[in-house]
């Protein structure tokens, strides 16, 4: 059993960047997929990114792919997810959530755990 708290939200000018941290606890994040989901107004929850157990895996959905990085530290329990170059459009809810396969976990009906969501606001 995993829980996740999300937090470094805010408001940011569009081409800045912000960095999510997810604090994680538990008895086994390690072997937990890790990945964030995003709502922005009006929309429903989509995919963003995930990471497997040992890091060997990382998927993104197209829109963010080559802008934004999800790494995990099991050491320490931690998951973050950097946000560069940011639009616009990115402006959303966040969630980290956790899981058991990498592959599934880009759907929302396999995700196990879900965070509260943290705010991302861009502005142009």
């Amino acid at each position: 059993q995993v829980q996740v708290v999300e937090s470094g939200g805010g408001l940011v000018q569009a081409g800045g960047s912000l960095r999510l941290s997810c604090a994680a606890s538990g008895s086994d994040f390690s072997g937990n997929v890790i990945g964030w989901y995003r709502q922005a107004p009006g929309k429903e929850r989509e995919f963003a990114a995930v990471v497997s157990p040992t890091s060997s895996m990382r998927w993104y959905t197209d829109s963010v792919k080559g802008r934004f990085t999800i790494s995990r530290d099991n050491a320490k329990n931690t998951a973050t997810l950097e946000m560069n170059s940011l639009k616009v459009e990115d402006t959303a809810v966040y969630y980290c959530v956790a899981g058991t396969y990498v592959g599934l976990i880009r759907s929302s009906s396999y995700v196990d755990y879900w965070g509260q969501g943290t705010q991302v606001t861009v502005s142009s």
